[in-house]
């Protein structure tokens, strides 16, 4: 009976211990960056590791020439490539967040999962490859 109790406790111990860590998770990638471009860097667009678009930038030459289809066509395809970056991003931490945890198949589980729900960050001739160090501020 003690055994069985004690595992329990064992079980809600590790549940505290996951919460606060995907505390940190969730901040982490708050803070990080990456950015995702169309057009060769006619539209650009900045998203946190949490997908969360912070900034869009347009090439002045595209608004002063009223190209509203070319805008209409490059941003969101900019925020498509910036939010698969921002994935990228999310299922590196979540990776590691699970093998600290020390439950064992929990990695596999979730690693299974990203990769089953995941394609990849689309890769164009417009990617750009973020710098883990360069997307921090």
């Amino acid at each position: 009976m003690f055994s069985s109790l004690g595992n329990v406790f064992s079980m809600v111990r590790k549940a505290q211990e996951m919460g606060g860590k995907m505390q940190e998770f969730n901040d982490r990638l708050r803070r990080e960056r990456v950015t995702g471009t169309a057009g060769g860097g006619l539209v650009s667009v900045e998203v946190n590791g949490l997908g969360e678009m912070i900034k869009l930038t347009i090439d002045p030459m595209l608004v002063d020439r009223a190209e509203r289809e070319m805008i209409e066509d490059l941003v969101p395809a900019a925020v498509n490539q910036a939010r698969d970056k921002a994935q990228q991003l999310h299922n590196a931490a979540m990776k590691e967040v699970v093998s600290d945890l020390n439950m064992p198949g929990l990695e596999e589980a979730i690693g299974g999962f990203h990769s089953a729900n995941s394609e990849g960050p689309s890769q164009g001739k417009d990617a750009v490859v973020v710098d883990k160090e360069d997307s921090q501020r």
